[in-house]
């Protein structure tokens, strides 16, 4: 059974760098054929993909994010980061990490983290 789990500060500065680890247990962040992923739902909006990472370290961001994104891993951990610049009350959301397979179906998730950006 694979588990993710977020975490990071809850709240962060307007201008600052949002920075959220996911750790991964169950199995490997190197796995063949796993996309490692990002997505966020502010409050009362849909679901919104940030980008992701793959199995051998590709990335693939959202446009309207890409200048500000970026995401990385730690094989030793097992766990994936994101960083989100520049942050604004904008950004405010809940951010989930999750899996995505070739198919390009989500199939495990972490229970996701609140994010506030805000002065």
């Amino acid at each position: 059974q694979v588990q993710l789990q977020e975490s990071g500060p809850g709240l962060v500065k307007p201008s600052q760098t949002l920075v959220l680890t996911c750790t991964v247990s169950g199995g490997s962040i190197t796995a063949n054929n796993y996309y490692w992923t990002w997505i966020r739902q502010p409050l009362g909006q849909g679901p919104e993909w940030i980008g992701r990472i793959s199995y051998s370290s590709n990335t693939r961001y959202n446009p309207s994010l890409k200048s500000r994104t970026s995401i990385s891993r730690d094989t030793g951990k097992n766990q994936f980061t994101l960083h989100l610049n520049s942050v604004t009350p904008e950004d405010t959301a809940v951010y989930y990490c999750a899996r995505q397979g070739m198919a390009y179906e989500f199939d495990y998730w972490g229970q996701g983290t609140p994010v506030t950006v805000s002065s």
